[in-house]
């Protein structure tokens, strides 16, 4: 019987997310989702140096943001748990015991101090087959000497002992047959000296303890891929390893090397899924989110890096996605960021999504900007009459502001040259002609009227927007008089011929 599919994603609690972590994260999600399968979080929190208050809080809340909730979890618990890697602490030595015990691994004494020396003797230093003979290790002393040192409690790493002259294959989902050659990896290590295993023990032995049945990860972990083929094999339970599948990097735009914080930085996008605030600093990284994507556009503009299911179309929803994701359409190469192409997924959602869906996204971003929303049914109507025109839901303040603020200024450069007492006098008698009727009415009463007056309607049209938003702005002029109504829309006019006559 085959075994049922369990997947996980492995987050360190270290600060942002990065959209290539999210990207791992719904890769495994489809997956799991497409398959009936389990979708586990586990919080790889063993490198304690590097761990920051906060940070699982904020993974957890990325992931619901997506809508990519797992179904076992620190937050959520589950038979296989517990489900954070500090946690687990006391189930790894035995593992490190075991290889050591069977010589596939061994203790190495080495101080800090010895070994900063021996990368200052040799820049390229690598503590492997060709220099762990002249270091202090259990591979060195005599027996007697390390039983002494460990009941002394001396500070010790375990490192496992990479074979020479051997080939590590395996099949890749993606990438088919990669083989290594051991003579090429170091020795590194599996427990630290405050007895914390590291990524590479760690992984290993929570993928067997939680029945882990596809492993996927970023690209830039093949080079562990041998080691923990290895440990797999040494551990003796070779026949219980996931399948692998390492995804293409996510590039810089240029296509040169791995997206990085520094890059959106540099280049003014986010590359984190949230808004980050760093505990220590308190500098803020903004995201995707408070940037104004919505999680539907992210999730899907995030699937589109490096995986199509082979036709043209690109608007998928998340239901769509695990119906027709396949890793057989997983790129190899990596996949160059493109934030106009994010925008204009984002564009595509907002101008696709009903109005009651993005009611709650708009009104937080009014909120943001201090504009008081006192009618629901009015925003639902403002956000139908503008969404076309908005690449980000932080576009809809500039957009619609006006409805619910009358302009403070306006763009009077636009309008002074041509401006004439004649005008002042044709909008003047307008007013008593609005009404609460359509903006077609309106319109239709508009050109009567400039007709009789001897003007052409394009002469007025501009004025009349500026009058009643401020510039040269916003959807049909008479659908934007029709939303203000008859009250609102009068007032406006007469205010702005004043300030245009008095300009």
């Amino acid at each position: 019987m085959e075994k049922k599919v369990r997947v996980r994603f492995a987050p360190s609690p270290t600060g942002g997310l990065h959209l290539g972590g999210v990207r791992t994260a719904l890769f495994n999600y489809l997956f799991a989702k497409q398959n009936n399968g389990t979708f586990i979080l586990r919080v790889e929190d063993t490198d304690q140096n590097r761990f920051v208050a906060g940070a699982e809080e904020y993974i957890v809340s990325c992931l619901e943001w997506c809508g990519i909730m797992p179904d076992e979890s620190p937050q959520l618990g589950g038979e296989f748990g517990p489900y954070r890697q500090s946690e687990r602490k006391s189930s790894y030595k035995q593992y490190a015991d075991q290889l050591i015990a069977d010589g596939y691994a061994y203790y190495a004494f080495d101080t800090p101090e010895e070994l900063d020396a021996k990368r200052k003797e040799a820049p390229n230093f690598l503590y492997g087959q060709a220099t762990r003979m002249q270091m202090r290790n259990s591979l060195t002393l005599p027996q007697a000497e390390v039983q002494a040192l460990l009941d002394q409690n001396t500070p010790y790493v375990v490192r496992i002992k990479m074979p020479e002259d051997e080939q590590v294959s395996f099949i890749d989902l993606i990438r088919g047959l990669v083989s290594f050659d051991t003579n090429l990896v170091d020795d590194k290590v599996l427990l630290k000296a405050d007895g914390m295993p590291t990524y590479h023990l760690a992984v290993v032995a929570d993928d067997k303890a939680m029945q882990i049945t596809h492993a996927f990860r970023g690209e830039e972990w093949l080079p562990s891929a041998p080691i923990h083929i290895l440990l797999w094999r040494y551990l003796g339970w070779e026949g219980q390893m996931p399948q692998w599948v390492h995804l293409p990097l996510i590039l810089k735009p240029d296509g040169n090397g791995k997206l990085s914080k520094r890059d959106g930085d540099r280049l003014g996008f986010p590359v984190y899924a949230q808004s980050w605030k760093d505990p220590k600093t308190e500098d803020v990284t903004r995201g995707f989110k408070e940037l104004g994507f919505m999680p539907e556009a992210f999730v899907n503009l995030l699937a589109m890096l490096g995986w199509n299911d082979g036709t043209d179309q690109e608007i998928f929803t998340l239901d769509e996605l695990v119906e027709r994701f396949s890793l057989d359409r997983v790129s190899k190469a990596g996949a160059k960021f493109d934030y106009e192409k994010a925008k204009w997924y984002n564009h595509e959602w907002i101008k696709r999504s009903p109005s009651e869906r993005l009611l709650p996204f708009v009104k937080e971003a009014f909120e943001g900007e201090s504009i008081p929303i006192t009618d629901a049914d009015m925003l639902l109507n403002v956000i139908g009459l503008v969404k076309d025109r908005c690449n980000l839901i932080s576009d809809f303040p500039t957009q619609s502001g006006y409805f619910f603020v009358s302009p403070k200024e306006y763009d009077l450069a636009a309008v002074k040259p041509k401006w004439t007492p004649e005008k002042a006098a044709f909008f003047e008698s307008y007013l008593p002609l609005i009404d609460s009727g359509s903006a077609i009415e309106l319109e239709d009463k508009f050109k009567a009227l400039a007709a009789e007056k001897g003007f052409k309607p394009g002469e007025l049209m501009l004025p009349l927007r500026i009058m009643l938003v401020g510039g040269k702005f916003g959807p049909g002029v008479f659908d934007i008089a029709v939303l203000l109504g008859k009250t609102e829309t009068v007032a406006r006019i007469k205010h702005a011929v004043d300030a245009f006559n008095l300009n």
